[in-house]
């Protein structure tokens, strides 16, 4: 096994900050002759230690696999995280890096801890990396206006609907990846065809329901659309569906996996008396989703 630089860490959202962590490894490997790693978890560590206090998560795993490949990390390995993993010391888990990764240098963010009570900071794995003969590299925050870019930030800024301050922190905008399922057909009988999302994961934060501007990604290609993201009251359906009518597309998309990108929130969902009033609605819609993509 070739030696490897890694980094080590939750990387929930793959955000800006997690991005200059990335291009450091990357950059290291690509000068040593290493291999490019990232050891992540999955669960989040808190939905094991202290499952009240877990966050929704920016990136499932398979979204944050994309994210840190197309960032040029070779290898991605997905840490199942249990409570035995947890209790292991830093000095057991780097030895854990060694065996498994052919750990040579390993890259941190500037406030990462690992380990048992999370003891393994930046001074004990500097000491650690002397005696064990591996390089530890600490990259500094990304800040704006001071403030670094945190996971914690950005879900606080998708939570209440702030897609401009989360698509900055993010250096993209906020997304999701979903697999189109048959829906009810009704878009097709007045004019707007759309395609249906199964329910996205349960730990995967959305942003607050309405009628959304969206990029839809399918194999490379982008495509403008407006999405209703929540209930159906003109139908009574309460539960949350995400349907996105594609704006320049006709096609059957049906079982293909598509990464929807939210732009701008356009209204709240609402319940309409007629048929004629829906219709009339989606076109307003429709003129406002492509006035929000077009800027």
């Amino acid at each position: 096994m070739s030696g490897a630089v890694v980094t080590v860490g939750t990387f929930d959202g793959v955000h800006r900050g997690h991005q200059r962590v990335l291009a450091e490894v990357v950059e290291r490997a690509r000068k040593g002759g290493l291999t490019s790693v990232l050891v992540t978890f999955d669960p989040h560590p808190l939905e094991i230690l202290n499952p009240p206090a877990a966050p929704k998560v920016l990136t499932l795993t398979d979204e944050k696999r994309d994210l840190v490949s197309a960032a040029g990390v070779e290898r991605v390995v997905v840490l199942p995280f249990t409570r035995e993993v947890a209790q292991q010391t830093p000095e057991e888990f780097i030895r854990r890096l060694r065996a498994e990764h052919a750990l040579e240098q390993l890259v941190l963010g500037y406030d990462h801890a690992f380990g048992r009570g999370r003891s393994g900071d930046e001074a004990l794995v500097r000491r650690l990396g002397t005696a064990e003969g591996f390089e530890c590299v600490v990259v500094d925050a990304v800040r704006e206006d001071g403030q670094p870019i945190s996971s914690t930030l950005i879900r606080t800024a998708v939570a209440h609907g702030d897609l401009a301050g989360a698509a900055r922190w993010l250096g993209r905008p906020y997304s999701l990846l979903g697999r189109v399922v048959p829906g009810a057909g009704r878009g097709r009988t007045i004019g707007v065809p759309t395609i249906n999302l199964a329910p996205p994961d349960a730990r995967k934060l959305l942003p607050p329901d309405g009628v959304y501007g969206v990029w839809v990604w399918w194999r490379g290609t982008r495509y403008g659309g407006m999405m209703n993201q929540g209930p159906r009251p003109t139908f009574a359906e309460q539960g949350r569906t995400l349907e996105v009518h594609l704006l320049d597309f006709a096609g059957d998309l049906y079982g293909e996996t598509v990464r929807v990108d939210w732009v701008q929130r356009l209204r709240d969902v609402q319940a309409f008396p007629s048929r004629d009033a829906l219709v009339a609605q989606l076109e307003r819609d429709r003129q406002a989703a492509r006035a929000s993509l077009n800027r």
